[in-house]
């Protein structure tokens, strides 16, 4: 029963819609602008937050933080501006737009849904803007103005180029007549060390190929380019016989240099070999997003290599790098990858794993044609829901479906939006919420806080369900909050005798004001990794945020749904 929810109906036709969006080219367009601000760290912010409170009201928040994250780190780096300045903010801007329209974030839809089967009309499209906009506006103010300065500053350039400081890590292996990798290919190679240390280039007589491109096998005097750590290269060398190339020295005695006139030319050559250019060797950095494929699976279980044509080289995870081996990682959501691949394939690649590249992503105005109709099926659905014409989830749903039919989106890709996991959270969800009603569970502990709040005005109660939800949403899916607290709502304000609107809007808000932790939000976790974020770094904004929220949201929910 829960699958065929409205509200479970209307989350993914919601996320269908917004991958349309992205495919369009409607964002990229906005993204593209945005790239144009400057150097002013405020505006950065100012644009960033405020482009992503706007597109979070019409798309899935998590997919508006998304397509705006490759174009915070690309102004990051560009203007020299720790990351961790812009990526919080952001996503806690994603969150506040979410709050704006119906559809913004699932809580809204639950909430509406809910309304509409206990009083038989649900909450509008715009019902929740007044409240929403209003708190919107003032976070935005307050991030802008004042929160940034909470977020940590992690020094230097980009985290991510601290973490992935290839050149600390890089190391030339010469292959000699006596190595056992002398006339093996590659994977061969990797195959004999049961390890996915990845080549990154293969040297030939002055001629570099990627190691992704070179498909021989090794010869003797050739020179691997790859990243291995002390470990690593024990086990190349115990292995496969192939040891570092030592760093030439300067000879200053006689006695050095007498010896040195002694070696034979190849030997000559070898110590005077420059290090390789490791310009062009195509790699990226991408983060894996909560719907990705890789989340707890490896390398091996992936066959990342043969399957997509990626090396990983190199993996981060709260704000450091991995130092275990590659083959034995299984990806978490956030972590950030260095990967190397073919120019050609490694977009399509990393769509198809679930990975969000975070430099070098190229901004697309997608086909005009396509995006005209990604509008207008949108701005039509609206109309519908709108004027009563049809339920939100008839209309979401039906457009969703219209876009795939025109091939507005590709099927695969309309499949690859949906996100299983919370799909199937809301499922879950929606009985347990049904059964804390049904079995007076709800009521009884609506009756718990109505005892200590009969002697306090309502506006007490309104606060203390506020907190409790918000609390609730740091722990858990906030979907599954707003599940949770709505029988919970409607019982206290059957209670009261008062309008059960207000407190389902109370619900509906705090169950969005996931700030305190990363785990609370799929926005909050995408950027733990990018931003090179510790677990406790979120509240130091979050929790002055909260408190904003809580103190335009219940004054402004009164007076738009008076009790």
């Amino acid at each position: 029963m829960g699958f065929g929810h409205p509200a479970v109906i209307t989350v993914a036709a919601v996320l269908v819609l917004s991958r349309g969006f992205e495919r369009s080219g409607v964002v990229d367009i906005i993204a593209n602008q945005v790239l144009k601000v400057g150097e002013r760290l405020l505006l950065q912010l100012l644009v960033l937050v405020g482009t992503v409170v706007v597109l979070s009201g019409v798309m899935n928040n998590v997919g508006a933080l998304a397509l705006l994250l490759p174009v915070a780190m690309r102004l990051a780096r560009e203007h020299n501006t720790s990351p961790s300045l812009l990526l919080m903010p952001l996503a806690f801007g994603s969150l506040l737009g979410g709050l704006t329209t119906l559809i913004g974030t699932p809580p809204n839809i639950i909430i509406a849904t809910y309304r509409g089967s206990v009083t038989g009309e649900s909450f509008g499209m715009f019902s929740f803007s007044p409240v929403g906009i209003a708190v919107a506006l003032v976070g935005l103010v307050f991030i802008v103005v004042v929160g940034w300065r909470l977020t940590p500053k992690r020094s230097g350039q980009a985290s991510t180029e601290e973490m992935f400081d290839t050149a600390n890590y890089l190391v030339e292996l010469n292959v000699t007549e006596a190595s056992k990798a002398n006339g093996l290919t590659l994977q061969q190679l990797r195959d004999e060390l049961e390890e996915t240390i990845p080549v990154l280039a293969v040297v030939r007589d002055d001629d570099r190929r990627a190691g992704y491109n070179f498909h021989g096998v090794l010869k003797e005097g050739d020179i691997l380019l790859l990243e291995a750590g002390p470990d690593e290269l024990k086990l190349l060398e115990d292995k496969v016989g192939l040891s570092a190339i030592a760093e030439p020295e300067d000879a200053d005695d006689g006695h050095e240099n007498a010896e040195s006139a002694d070696d034979s030319p190849q030997d000559k050559d070898a110590d005077q070999r420059q290090p390789v250019n490791t310009e062009g060797l195509q790699l990226i950095e991408a983060v894996v997003r909560n719907d990705s494929i890789m989340v707890n699976r490896s390398v091996r279980q992936l066959r990342l290599n043969q399957q997509f044509g990626l090396h990983l080289v190199a993996v981060a995870r709260d704000g450091g790098r991995l130092k275990q081996r590659l083959r034995d990682i299984r990806f978490q959501t956030g972590d950030v990858l260095l990967l190397q691949g073919s120019e050609n394939e490694m977009s399509e690649s990393l769509s198809t794993l679930g990975c969000l590249p975070l430099a070098n992503r190229e901004l697309h105005l997608g086909q005009p044609r396509k995006l005209a109709m990604s509008i207008g099926i949108f701005a039509l659905a609206i109309m519908a829901m709108m004027f009563d014409l049809l339920p939100a989830a008839v209309a979401m749903s039906t457009a969703a479906l219209i876009s795939l039919l025109i091939g507005v989106l590709p099927l695969r890709e309309g499949y690859q939006a949906i996100d299983g996991p919370v799909i199937v959270l809301l499922a879950a969800m929606l009985p347990v919420g049904e059964a804390l009603e049904t079995s007076g569970g709800a009521e009884i502990i609506a009756d718990a806080l109505l005892r200590f709040g009969v002697e306090w005005p309502i506006i007490v109660s309104l606060v203390g369900l506020f907190i409790i939800s918000m609390l609730l949403s740091n722990v858990v899916n906030n979907a599954a909050a707003a599940l949770l607290m709505a029988p919970i709502a409607a019982s206290l304000a059957s209670g009261f005798d008062v309008s059960m609107d207000p407190f389902l809007m109370v619900v509906a808000v705090s169950a969005s004001c996931a700030f305190l932790t990363p785990i609370g939000h799929q926005s909050n976790t995408l950027v733990l990794g990018p931003g090179g974020y510790r677990f406790g770094d979120y509240w130091k904004l979050g929790l002055p945020l909260s408190l904003v929220v809580l103190a335009v949201a219940i004054p402004m929910i009164l007076w738009v749904w008076p009790l």
